[in-house]
């Protein structure tokens, strides 16, 4: 058997992604016993998803790789998408070498990834160039994400904000509804949806049938940190039921 620790960079509010993230590489395990994961979490503080508690949030992000390092994790994630997409076009190469940085001077090498970065290679790995978007935030911090997909060469078609500020609130948003907020999607140009441009909103549950509805691919956040992950470690990016991107036909990049 080999063991793999993923060490988590998270928001201190955060329920989703050690929810998710878990239950995919699980379902994995399921299928190849000879894989197993464990999960250890460093917090930041941020309760709120307003761009001053998300700046806050990414001044912690050394103390939380100082902590993560003494776990001597094989792959770390900082999972906070939006608060690196509201930095501005490219800052997730910037926190992720931060954290890399800190691994490293702790002698505890290991790759990094952000989710806003895994979106983008995420979409990438699917070769949309188009793309719908779901998030559960206020308009102007989706036009922050939208206006970031865009810079990297994805046209971002269509947009939907759910507008609930409080980051406990997000992970109480039903993931059934999704399929209800995507009918509000103009997808008639879309490559691909994104359902939950967060990895704090919940969606895994419902990508399948989402797929089946809509005849399009469906990640999310949380799917596309589990590809580039998997991708990370050396690792078929396949997990059952978590959507198109991780059927293992789409290799990481």
């Amino acid at each position: 058997m080999t063991d793999y620790r993923i060490g988590l960079v998270v928001p201190s509010s955060n329920l989703t992604m050690e929810t998710e993230l878990p239950r995919m590489l699980r379902a994995r395990e399921a299928d190849r016993p000879e894989e197993r994961f464990t999960f250890h979490s460093a917090r930041a503080r941020m309760q709120q998803v307003t761009p001053e508690q998300l700046r806050a949030m990414n001044q912690q992000s050394e103390r939380a790789a100082a902590e993560l390092a003494d776990a001597r994790p094989d792959a770390v994630a900082s999972a906070c998408l939006v608060a690196i997409m509201a930095q501005g076009p490219g800052y997730h190469c910037t926190a992720e070498d931060t954290i890399s940085g800190v691994l490293d001077a702790e002698g505890a090498s290991a790759p990094v990834v952000s989710s806003a970065g895994a979106l983008l290679s995420g979409i990438s790995a699917l070769g949309a160039k188009r793309v719908a978007i779901i998030t559960p935030y206020m308009k102007p911090l989706t036009k922050m994400v939208a206006d970031y997909i865009e810079d990297s060469g994805i046209e971002v078609v269509d947009a939907v904000s759910l507008e609930v500020s409080d980051n406990l609130a997000v992970a109480g948003l039903d993931p059934a509804d999704l399929e209800e907020h995507s009918q509000r999607l103009n997808l008639g140009r879309a490559d691909a949806l994104v359902t939950s441009a967060c990895v704090q909103m919940p969606s895994l549950p419902a990508i399948p049938a989402l797929e089946k509805r809509v005849e399009l691919p469906v990640l999310s956040a949380a799917t596309a940190t589990t590809h580039r992950l998997l991708s990370e470690l050396g690792l078929r990016t396949e997990v059952p039921d978590a959507g198109s991107l991780l059927s293992g036909n789409h290799p990481g990049n």
